[in-house]
């Protein structure tokens, strides 16, 4: 490719039009009547937050039978995803709510919030694409904000002829108090209190002084001064070009300084101006002046010196910043910190601290305790995209996760619930025996869940390591990543104690017991999947049951003789779903009950409609072809034609139907005839 070829598409990104726009500039008046047609443009930061996660749009889902909302914003739609946040609906609800608070002034815009959980738990995710939002809706139409600019002062004033407002103020602010009311009741004639215009606060300190020498120029004549002198602007927001958008982290003692928060002199400007108090002579370029009209993080919130908390009581609750010098400053932006748990509780113990706990509104942002949305996690960083030299083997990925999720839950209470049946009821996986009502209470019980427990961040760097390592010789199975985890254990820097690194490593032993009896399950598929064969032993179930039910006897279609339905054979499909004897006549019933209702509706009955039958047949047909296949001649050197034959087809299945590759549906293959080998059961776990 040529570099022309390359320049003309780098110029073809190139928006004239759109360039025109983000840098409108026009008068106060013209404002004024965007204003008035479209009083969004006046939005406070809450609002503006507010309403960019809602411009993205919702759906919504039950989830204990509680109405769940889900925010596509933090599916990352400006970065396709780059940033997205999985299975925090609920906590992210919180979020908003607050948001949606702040915007109706219910007092939350007054308060630092506060993204509270373990190392990895997506804070700074959650924080950084917030961030992002903003900067993105800034540059939309919908998300349009304006400040204002100052000119023609170099001869009244004996300055620069220009000057922006260093905070960006809402160009309102230039409306005298007494007049504000007046103005704002208009505007919010037909408007909900969510979408009300709010001024308040006055000019920043420079801005207030430029105004107050040109009113006593113009001998008071308010719109001479803003005819005159003020141009309003467009504004986009940015992080990188310190507009609306501040990020503040802690230091050591030495090199920390509050004037990072709220600005310092301009030594170079004090011999112009004769003083260090003139507000000509003053930088506001702080964070939180930088900040103002959009948002500030604050990174790891509470291991600020307490100096620096202090101006967070004032910015939060009063929504004012004291620079050097000078009076208090009104700013309007959301304030947000995230810190770990340890961090926390020093913060609950310092009694010294109680003004800064009251004024936070704290949001946990634990870690996923649902396998597939952690298993969301890794897919988005481990696909056949990212991943397109190494082939990973179905099921590696979720049973890294299986792990994850394990380490964060808490033992049941209940006698008769493993970790593991936990785990799979959290996932959706409801029985007869838990209802939506028995999740809801194992939620309840578990305080501590999902605050402690393994990181993400350490399951992906152990499927990286197993990626590069690249054990399996172009493809990754389950084993490999799980034995890399196991591994890794011993160097884990937040693993305290033994007793959680065995716990831990247990856990990765039950995992492995799990993905046995997945990996068999799917073998005995393959191998079963003969549909004619499952057809036929299903007409002969059915048959057989329907004279069972009705008291009738079955035609032999050999002999053409009347005989007793075949217990035997019913029975031996029942059992490999774990039917009792006792329960029998039940799923009997239950099954002729279906098919009943079926023929009512006019509809024949497929196997394959009902799953706990349909899984029954397979493994009955396994059981009855597993020894044609001779599965555990493959752990023997020598195998037949006729056997290796059938074997290929079976490998073929895998491959086709369960995505696994060459290589490991042979290691699946291999690790099931071992499984046979030694007795291994063939019955798939319930």
């Amino acid at each position: 490719m040529d570099a022309l070829t390359l320049m003309d598409m780098v110029s073809a990104e190139e928006h004239p039009d759109q360039f025109k726009n983000f840098n409108w500039t026009g008068s106060f008046e013209s404002y004024l009547d965007m204003v008035g047609n479209d009083p969004r443009i006046a939005r406070t930061a809450f609002q503006r937050i507010y309403d960019m996660i809602m411009s993205y749009g919702t759906s919504n889902y039950k989830e204990y039978k509680k109405s769940i909302t889900h925010y596509n914003f933090f599916d990352d739609p400006v970065e396709d995803g780059k940033d997205a946040v999985f299975g925090l609906d609920v906590h992210l609800m919180k979020l908003v709510n607050v948001f949606k608070a702040g915007a109706q002034r219910y007092g939350t815009e007054k308060r630092v919030i506060l993204l509270h959980g373990p190392v990895g738990s997506s804070k700074s995710t959650i924080t950084r694409l917030l961030k992002k939002g903003l900067e993105a809706y800034s540059r939309t139409e919908d998300g349009a904000l304006y400040s204002y600019t100052w000119h023609n002062l170099g001869d009244i004033l004996k300055m620069e002829d220009d000057m922006p407002c260093p905070i960006n103020e809402e160009p309102l602010h230039l409306i005298a108090r007494d007049r504000r009311k007046e103005v704002v009741d208009k505007l919010n004639t037909s408007l909900d209190r969510l979408s009300a215009v709010y001024v308040e606060g006055e000019n920043c300190p420079a801005c207030r002084y430029v105004f107050n020498e040109l009113m006593k120029h113009y001998k008071n004549n308010w719109r001479k001064l803003i005819t005159n002198h003020i141009t309003v602007r467009r504004i986009t927001l940015s992080e990188k070009d310190r507009i609306g958008i501040g990020t503040f982290q802690p230091k050591d003692e030495k090199n920390q300084d509050s004037t990072e928060l709220t600005g310092d002199i301009n030594y170079r400007k004090i011999a112009q101006y004769g003083s260090d108090s003139d507000p000509r002579a003053f930088n506001f370029d702080g964070e939180f002046n930088v900040a103002n009209r959009g948002m500030i993080e604050f990174i790891e919130v509470l291991k600020l010196d307490v100096a620096f908390l202090y101006d967070l009581l004032t910015a939060s609750q009063e929504h004012k910043i004291k620079p050097k010098k000078f009076a208090q400053t009104d700013i309007d932006e959301i304030i947000i910190g995230h810190t770990n748990e340890a961090e926390y509780r020093k913060l609950q113990k310092n009694e010294f601290m109680e003004a800064l706990r009251d004024r936070t509104v704290k949001i946990d942002i634990p870690y996923i305790t649902k396998l597939k949305e952690e298993i969301k996690i890794y897919q988005k960083d481990f696909n056949s995209t990212s991943v397109s030299h190494i082939h990973i083997a179905p099921h590696t990925i979720e049973m890294a996760a299986m792990w994850a999720i394990l380490t964060r839950l808490e033992d049941p209470r209940k006698a008769n619930l493993t970790l593991m049946q936990k785990l799979k009821l959290y996932d959706g996986k409801t029985t007869q025996k838990f209802t939506e009502d028995n999740i809801k209470e194992l939620r309840k019980e578990a305080s501590r869940e999902g605050l402690e427990g393994i990181s993400p961040r350490y399951v992906q760097d152990k499927i990286s390591n197993a990626l590069v390592i690249d054990k399996g010789n172009g493809c990754i199975n389950p084993f490999i990543v799980l034995n890399e985890l196991e591994s890794g254990l011993k160097e884990h820097s937040l693993i305290s104690n033994d007793e959680a690194r065995k716990h831990y490593t247990e856990l990765l032993a039950e995992v492995k017991r799990e993905y046995e009896d997945i990996v068999k399950h799917e073998v005995q598929r393959a191998v079963s999947a003969d549909e004619s064969a499952i057809s036929k032993i299903c007409a002969n179930y059915i048959d057989n049951l329907k004279a069972y039910i009705q008291n009738e006897k079955v035609k032999n279609p050999y002999t053409g003789a009347d005989e007793e339905p075949d217990e035997r054979l019913m029975r031996s499909i029942e059992e490999k779903i774990d039917i009792p004897d006792s329960r029998k006549d039940d799923f009997r019933r239950e099954i002729m009950n279906y098919i009943g209702a079926l023929a009512l509706e006019g509809r024949s009955f497929d196997y394959k409609t009902n799953e706990r039958l349909h899984k029954a047949l397979e493994l009955k047909l396994f059981e009855d072809q597993k020894d044609t296949i001779k599965l555990t001649t493959l752990v023997s050197n020598v195998v037949d034609k006729e056997t290796q034959d059938k074997i290929s087809v079976v490998k073929g299945r895998l491959v086709k139907n369960c995505h696994y590759c060459e290589i490991c549906a042979s290691d699946a293959l291999n690790f099931v005839a071992s499984i046979f080998a030694r007795g291994g059961v063939t019955k798939q776990n319930n």
